[in-house]
């Protein structure tokens, strides 16, 4: 295992990546390098903000970080595990077990109710449902403001509401990571708040890492860091 790089002793690294770069139809004449060379830190309880032009490689780097997809180049370790030589199985694995991903689009199931919806990263996990998966997705489903609406069909429910179930249901299997990529694009600004400061309140009282991709100026400012990213680089 690659030997983990830490710029801030006392702190516990959750991502790190060195050098790694990502291509697209490698060995192929229309090979186009999206990412060149991308060192990043992220410690437990950072909230991060990603901003940049379209086009600049920020869903490619979430996708990445996120085990979705793998770099072409480099080194990234997730959760103190080096990922870059690891079979699919295991990628899943521990995507499933340490990151949460929340969405532009909810990605909601609309015929299942918001408690049903929160609870399927944990029956993915477990492979049946038992009254203790129930009760945390409850919980959350309490955390966000929906009690009222658990037993509702995701599909009734307004987009304010239904990305606040994303969010619970990202927070399902307690990740140290999450990632948002434009989680409130989609939303009224009143909403949109609303979302952030739910991430912003996790963030703080369970520490999870947040890693947050957006064109909003106003909400990066209220973020930890803002990782400033053109042509591929980190550029701030």
């Amino acid at each position: 295992m690659a030997e983990i790089i830490n710029p801030a002793p006392g702190k516990e690294v959750v991502v790190q990546l060195r050098d790694v770069r990502k291509a697209f139809n490698v060995g192929q004449p229309i090979e186009t390098e999206v990412l060149h060379g991308i060192n990043l830190t992220l410690y437990k309880g950072e909230f991060c903000a990603v901003m940049g032009p379209s086009g600049s490689g920020k869903s490619t780097l979430l996708n990445i970080v996120g085990l979705l997809d793998r770099p072409t180049r480099g080194m990234l370790q997730v959760c103190a595990e080096e990922t870059t030589e690891l079979p699919d199985h295991a990628l899943t694995r521990l995507r499933g077990h340490s990151i949460g991903f929340v969405f532009q689009y909810h990605y909601l199931i609309t015929a299942f109710t918001a408690l049903e919806n929160v609870m399927l990263p944990l029956l993915g996990a477990a492979g049946f449902p038992n009254l203790a998966m129930r009760q945390r997705a409850a919980e959350l489903i309490d955390a966000v403001g929906l009690s009222a609406w658990q037993d509702n069909l995701a599909g009734n429910m307004s987009g304010g509401q239904q990305q606040r179930v994303a969010v619970a249901r990202a927070l399902a299997m307690n990740p140290a990571l999450l990632l948002a990529d434009e989680p409130t694009g989609n939303l009224d600004s009143k909403s949109a708040d609303a979302v952030f400061e739910l991430l912003r309140r996790f963030n703080r009282e369970q520490g999870t890492t947040v890693l947050f991709v957006t064109h909003n100026a106003a909400l990066a400012a209220r973020c930890d860091k803002i990782i400033q990213v053109v042509d591929g680089q980190i550029v701030g």
